[in-house]
């Protein structure tokens, strides 16, 4: 049997230059210099010529850092036209000509990793003479998905699947547009983090490049971030893999006022028309920090000059980049489209308007989310998530009228304000409160919101102990001081301040918590007085309940310790329905009519709460798995429900026209009193019962 060879050498002389690959030291370039001395590219009527960094130069940190020694991955999520496919072509350059080792092209499937050999790979090895001439020939050594070099290196072509992602001992891997990966490899991972096994035998040697315009969609629409360069939550994908990098975004600086800015699509400035073309011809972007409006024409300019920067760091006017950055293993980029250096803004914006065109006309927001994520660079927030409230949103609604944390006060404009308290039981056992405001047409402020986590009670040692409100009576009695007598000053600097006209709480939880506070209850009527502003409540989901309505509940309840009474009020409230109302009122724009408004110290963890809940078919949910906690958005919904307290009344018709006295205006409201003066939430005479008259009446 006769035995091919994968290549004839017809000479001695052939034999010992193409063995001379073999032990030919390398070239100590980088791969951007290596770019500009081999890489010739031949696109006629676009480019013809080597390889320029000039065009693209938010390349030549992500193409330089292959090499790096630092890291063992190299990420770039990016949007469409910025060159992200060049990259692999010019490592493949530098790695062959400069620096031979094996490498992995991995495109999305088998198809795609044949097309690209036989495609724009092949024209790179003819149009680029010293990466072409390193190839042996032959069907052996050059086919579709194998590629030898005279060096003795090896190229392969393969697809995301667990048996080219296994089984191979491989220094350096590309993977290409990740998004369009499956996020699991037949369960055993992800492909990059296969791709990276691949490698783990080199160490430091080794290197995992992986690029791919954002394709995933955002999942949480209250996701709030955390640090600056933070991108959104996604399944897997692009994005998942930046944010376990260093997270480098392209910066350039403002030719106005010198400031860095990343450039992004919400920064570009185009003026309505019903024609999108023409708006989309008046395209500038404006200056986050001075407002100037920077014209397309100084784009090449910025990208000339930009810079990346890590998170943690800053770019300095001098030029000096400072700051701690994230220490990890991979070095991540993000680009977006406005910077991108084949695409104008002005396509930008004429794609992204006539996307919108076509959801408004026909729901079909394909086309909006391929520009949003191959034009823009972003991450796609579907629209059915997107019209869902955010934490971002409701941000927005914060004002600063002169209160802190440490010194809330009450913002002109309300009227009487209601607390509202949940019952917390287990590790987080105390009292969550929150104080809201209101005012004409019942416009809302979130005054203060605390905890209160200790109880009177001592130990051993004279510290105070936990609360338990499901176990200690006297647990619950700190509400009267701390929450039911509490007053506030007014935000004018009068020394004024205004006392809280009604009290909520939850009433249920934990075993024993209805019990001690329908006792709290009866403590409150009988011994303070203070029963007329004081209401346990409860939210029920059912459809067929009233938006408030007040029962007995322990009329028929009994237990081995308490006979049924039915004395204690309880004020049950339909929760959908009363968290529709608060959500139409959240997102509303415009002050009047039920707007709502936070403090400026508001923490993240308030907003985050507001928004911990979303709407379904069966009602009002907590997503599943879903960990954030609630309170804010049960005590807000708490108090919007109380406006129909008897106490309060305040959504029956004309209220706001001739208000009661505890609801006027400052000057003459009942609830407002000076420094000299008392508080007016004075305890009513406890009721006397005739029980010689009751006795007759069951006689």
């Amino acid at each position: 049997m006769k035995l091919s060879r994968p290549h004839e050498f017809a000479t001695l002389e052939e034999i010992v230059i193409a063995a001379s690959e073999m032990v030919r030291p390398p070239e100590r370039i980088t791969v951007s210099e290596a770019a500009t001395k081999y890489r010739y590219l031949d696109n006629p009527g676009s480019y013809v010529g080597y390889w320029k960094n000039e065009k693209t130069p938010y390349l030549v940190e992500v193409m330089d850092t292959l090499t790096s020694l630092d890291f063992r991955g190299v990420v770039l999520a990016g949007a469409a036209r910025i060159g992200k496919t060049d990259i692999f072509y010019n490592w493949l350059t530098h790695t062959a000509i400069c620096d031979p080792a094996d490498m992995m092209f991995i495109g999305m499937t088998k198809e795609v990793s044949r097309d690209i050999s036989q495609g724009d790979l092949g024209k790179v090895f003819r149009n680029t003479k010293e990466l072409g001439s390193r190839l042996i020939p032959g069907r052996h050594s050059d086919n579709v998905f194998d590629k030898r070099f005279k060096s003795g290196m090896r190229l392969l072509l393969r697809w995301p699947s667990i048996t080219e992602l296994s089984g191979k001992t491989i220094p350096r891997l590309c993977l290409a547009d990740y998004d369009r990966m499956e996020d699991d490899i037949a369960s055993e991972g992800p492909a990059f983090d296969l791709a990276m096994k691949r490698s783990e035998t080199f160490k430091r040697f080794g290197m995992t490049f992986a690029e791919s315009s954002p394709g995933r969609e955002i999942r949480d629409p209250k996701w709030i971030r955390k640090t600056p360069h933070e991108a959104p939550p996604v399944h897997g994908g692009i994005l998942s893999l930046y944010n376990r990098g260093d997270r480098r975004r392209w910066n350039w600086r403002c030719p106005y006022c010198d400031n860095p800015f990343e450039p992004h699509f919400g920064l570009l400035k185009y003026p309505k028309s019903a024609d999108n073309w023409e708006a989309a011809q008046m395209v500038t972007m404006q200056c986050p920090h001075c407002r100037m409006d920077i014209d397309p024409s100084f784009k090449r300019e910025l990208n000339s000059k930009g810079r990346w920067i890590r998170e943690g760091m800053l770019w300095l006017p001098d030029g000096s980049i400072v700051g701690q950055p994230i220490r990890t293993d991979i070095a991540s980029f993000w680009l977006k489209g406005p910077a991108a250096a084949f695409q104008d803004w002005q396509s930008l914006v004429f794609a992204y308007l006539q996307a919108v065109d076509v959801y408004e006309n026909t729901g079909d927001e394909n086309p909006l989310k391929k520009t949003v994520t191959a034009d823009q660079g972003e991450a796609y927030l579907p629209k059915a998530l997107a019209e869902s409230r955010s934490s971002e949103n409701l941000m927005e609604h914060a004002e600063d009228w002169g209160t802190t944390k440490e010194n809330p006060t009450v913002p002109p404009g309300v009227r009487f304000i209601i607390a509202t308290v949940d019952v917390q039981s287990g590790s987080r056992s105390g009292f969550v409160v929150q104080v809201t405001g209101f005012g004409l047409h019942n416009d809302a402020w979130v005054i203060d919101m605390f905890r209160l986590l200790k109880s009177e009670r001592r130990d051993e040692d004279d510290e105070r102990l936990p609360l338990d409100p499901s176990a200690y009576a006297e647990d619950w009695d700190l509400l009267i001081g701390e929450v039911i007598k509490r007053s506030y000053p007014l935000a004018d600097q009068s020394g004024r301040r205004m006392s809280i006209k009604l009290t909520g709480c939850d009433y249920g939880g934990k075993e024993g918590v209805s019990i001690q506070a329908r006792e709290f209850w009866r403590r409150l009527h009988t011994e303070h007085g203070l029963s007329n502003r004081f209401q346990l409540v409860k939210g029920d989901p059912l459809k067929t309940v009233p938006a408030y309505t007040k029962k007995f509940p322990d009329a028929n309840q009994k237990d081995k310790f308490t006979a049924a009474r039915g004395d204690v009020p309880v004020g049950f409230i339909n929760s959908n329905d009363m968290k529709d109302a608060l959500n139409g009122f959240l997102s509303r724009q415009d002050k009047g009519g039920g707007y709502w408004t936070f403090p400026i110290w508001a923490p993240k963890w308030f907003y985050t709460q507001m928004t911990s809940e979303v709407r379904t078919d069966k009602g009002w949910e907590k997503p599943a798995n879903h960990r954030v906690h609630n309170e804010a958005w049960d005590l807000s919904y708490y108090a919007l429900a109380l406006l129909r307290h008897e106490e309060v009344r305040a959504l029956r018709a004309g209220f706001w026209d001739k208000p009661p006295p505890w609801a006027a205006e400052w000057d003459k409201n009942a609830l407002v009193f000076g420094e000299q003066d008392e508080n007016p939430v004075m305890p009513a005479k406890p009721k006397k019962y005739d029980l010689s008259a009751l006795a007759k009446r069951l006689t």
